[in-house]
């Protein structure tokens, strides 16, 4: 049987490198594999010339549309350095025969645990209560202790989660840790479910959930899944957390519900357009707490990145290319 050829490479350059490592991890890996260019960041006008004689391009969040692919004759393999690869035209790729592949499950802790950050800060407010301490708040209070906020114990809450993948999993045990009810819109059958997480419907989901958190792929069926519609079936003062996909929401419809207070309160690190506009309506709404798309940038998490990047890399030079989105 006749072996795959081996590609040959020669240059690899890395387009956006800085949000990845910005200094503090080694891009060691990648330079035993060919020569390497790391941009800290490429405009889109900088983008063509720039991967013009690179055989590997890596890409974090520069787009790579079919226009730009077909100006790279070069090119053999695209690795997109997150797990979500909207960035690329995968089918132009293919065409082409560009291979794309992608960084599954690298953060799945670090989004786990940022999920739990945003739910713990809107029910203790311990960012809050330092910064009034900071002031003075508790020096001169008459009693031992004081809270000017709701104060609600998990325990016993009901948490919805839409999309149980490997985030949604982890969420699902840390919640149960925390003596919370699980409820999951998800895709898998109810026997296979872990014990402790009840499939339910989107409706009954919304019904049911005290917090809700998001984390699904972003589709056309996911796109603006809460909405004025949706929020106006689910409790009032209820939490919303997405650390998923800015687009999962409409961000008006949110920030008017947070305005009006049917939505107690919406915690997310992720926004439609990033970075945002100052007139984003999230950005000033009434407890809204934004994070800026930090969730996946933990150190362990960007070493596991980089050490999937190479690996991927590493297969495709052996001619068995591992996590490729575009086959």
């Amino acid at each position: 049987m006749t072996q795959p050829m081996k590609p040959k490479i020669n240059q690899i350059t890395i387009l956006d490198g800085f949000t990845v490592n910005p200094g503090d991890l080694s891009w060691e890996q990648l330079e035993g594999l060919g020569h390497l260019k790391v941009y800290d960041r490429t405009s889109p006008e900088q983008t063509a010339w720039r991967a013009a004689d690179a055989d590997i391009v890596l890409t974090n969040k520069v787009v790579l549309d079919r226009k730009i692919l077909e100006s790279l004759p070069r090119l053999k393999y695209v690795g997109v350095l997150a797990t979500g690869y909207n960035v690329v035209d995968i089918d132009a790729a293919a065409e082409r025969g560009v291979v794309v592949t992608n960084i599954p499950a690298y953060s799945s802790e670090s989004v786990a645990q940022m999920t739990f950050a945003h739910i713990l800060n809107i029910t203790n407010r311990v960012a809050h209560y330092a910064e009034m301490n900071r002031n003075g708040r508790w020096t001169e209070n008459p009693d031992f202790c004081y809270w000017d906020t709701p104060l609600p114990e998990l325990a016993g809450k009901v948490l919805g989660i839409i999309g149980l993948g490997h985030i949604g999993s982890k969420v699902a045990r840390i919640a149960r840790c925390f003596g919370m009810d699980v409820f999951a819109l998800t895709s898998k059958e109810s026997a296979s479910l872990p014990e402790g997480i009840q499939k339910t419907t989107l409706d009954g989901l919304l019904a049911v959930s005290d917090v809700l958190t998001l984390h699904c792929p972003l589709n056309g069926e996911t796109r603006n899944i809460i909405c004025a519609e949706t929020i106006r079936k689910m409790k009032r003062g209820a939490i919303i957390i997405n650390t998923g996909r800015g687009p999962l929401v409409n961000e008006d419809d949110v920030a008017e519900a947070l305005h009006s207070g049917h939505l107690g309160a919406y915690g997310a690190d992720v926004l439609s357009t990033e970075p945002p506009a100052a007139a984003n309506p999230l950005l000033h709404a009434p407890n809204a707490y934004i994070t800026p798309h930090i969730a996946w940038a933990t150190k362990e998490a960007r070493i596991r990145l980089v050490d999937i990047a190479a690996s991927n890399i590493r297969a495709f030079l052996d001619g068995k290319p591992e996590n490729v989105v575009n086959r």
